[in-house]
């Protein structure tokens, strides 16, 4: 899959009697299945079947996600596509996105965002600024550039800890002193957002 242009798809926009080709724009949220091995246990905890996201930005002719991996990158759409399980994803925008996502806002949301590039993936879920997760990544550009809070902050006691999945990821982070009451936004809560619209399905 190109991401030559501005990468046009051909999708089923929720509601719309047929198929219809639409552009990605900067600003939107893309959300996928990891295979990482970590994946099935934020499943798992949160309820959510996506487990990773990020956020699109169209330079040019070209259309990437910033995410945090390890490091915070941009990393180019077809790249960040081709990981995901089965190459599924879902991209969401936020509602009166051409009210919203003006042209200073973006260049807002990139200033944020860029004091966050190359610092560590956060193993740890936790909520400084000093290595960063992807959702929380998402989460903190959108709210420190436009006050949006895109899904409920939790704490970490709210999730499902009950599986041995995520009993093995707890002990290995953790040990014995699982930090129940750390601040958390998991993909789940902003995947579901009342705040969001879904532009695409693939």
């Amino acid at each position: 899959m190109g991401a030559g242009g501005l990468f046009a798809l051909t999708i089923r926009l929720i509601g719309d009697p047929a198929p219809e080709s639409k552009t990605l724009q900067s600003g939107d949220i893309i959300f996928q299945t990891s295979q990482s091995s970590q994946s099935k246990a934020i499943q798992l905890a949160t309820g959510s079947e996506y487990s990773h996201m990020g956020i699109i930005y169209v330079e040019g002719d070209q259309t990437f996600v910033y995410e945090a991996i390890q490091p915070v990158k941009l990393t180019p759409l077809d790249e960040w596509v081709a990981r995901g399980k089965n190459q599924h994803y879902v991209v969401k925008r936020v509602k009166n996105s051409a009210e919203v996502l003006t042209a200073e806002t973006l260049n807002r949301m990139k200033a944020v965002g860029n004091k966050f590039k190359g610092k560590n993936y956060d193993l740890y879920f936790e909520w400084s600024d000093e290595r960063i997760y992807c959702s929380e990544l998402v989460w903190k550009i959108y709210f420190e550039a436009t006050g949006i809070a895109i899904g409920s902050l939790q704490q970490l006691k709210e999730f499902s800890l009950t599986s041995p999945e995520v009993k093995q990821k707890l002990k290995e982070r953790y040990g014995n002193n699982v930090p129940l009451h750390e601040k958390v936004i998991s993909p789940e809560r902003m995947f579901n957002s009342d705040l969001l619209v879904t532009i695409c399905i693939h």
